[in-house]
């Protein structure tokens, strides 16, 4: 099975992906995590992605489909892989599409963990770091970190203003995206509102 995971930022879909991973045996592919990998080994396709890092710009979609698409010729995505972070837009989708279809895949199906702004801006800015050990926890800690006692911040990109932007980018961006899915009948859906092991229940269902 061969699936994108679209979601908001806090949605969860890092966790519905840990379970398909363990479950399904599919091959995680996040974008995030290609553009460090190819960035630390000094690829061509690294390189030039830390030249557009490094001005703070984004990286090109050109080069993010290079890298996926090199992702996707490794012999662990024969079960069935996650698509992560990617596509963001419909040209990536489209593109991505004929690049699959060069290489005899296809997408299966998009899954979209949907869970309602308010809900993810109040998860997200609850959320506290320890800067000297990296735990990450919640208000529900206290001031304190629990394993190493040193003072809990809440880091900058937490802050509701700042959720509220990256979810109205997310949104822009996305919305669009979850029409192309549904136009290929291969969208589903599932409600993101609740614990993690029985929105999974749910996602087993859908993809059944």
């Amino acid at each position: 099975m061969n699936l994108v995971l679209l979601g908001a930022p806090g949605a969860g879909k890092g966790t519905q992906a840990q379970y398909l991973v363990k479950d399904q045996k599919l091959a995680h592919i996040s974008t995030g995590d290609l553009l460090r990998e190819a960035v630390a080994e000094g690829t061509d396709l690294g390189k030039e992605a830390k030249r557009f890092m490094d001005a703070g710009q984004l990286v090109p979609d050109e080069v993010v489909i290079g890298l996926v698409k090199e992702r996707l010729q490794k012999s662990d995505v024969e079960a069935g892989f996650i698509l992560d972070g990617f596509p963001r837009n419909t040209a990536q989708a489209t593109t991505i599409d004929s690049e699959l279809e060069e290489l005899g895949k296809s997408i299966d199906a998009a899954l979209l963990v949907d869970v309602p702004a308010d809900v993810i801006i109040e998860r997200l800015s609850g959320r506290r770091v320890c800067p000297k050990c990296g735990y990450t926890g919640s208000v529900k800690d206290g001031e304190s970190c629990p394993l190493c006692g040193a003072a809990l911040i809440q880091r900058d990109d937490d802050k509701p203003e700042t959720i509220k932007a990256r979810l109205d980018v997310y949104d822009a961006q996305t919305a669009p995206l979850v029409e192309y899915y549904r136009g290929q009948e291969k969208l589903r859906k599932v409600d993101g509102n609740r614990a993690p092991e029985v929105v999974y229940e749910e996602v087993k269902e859908v993809l059944a």
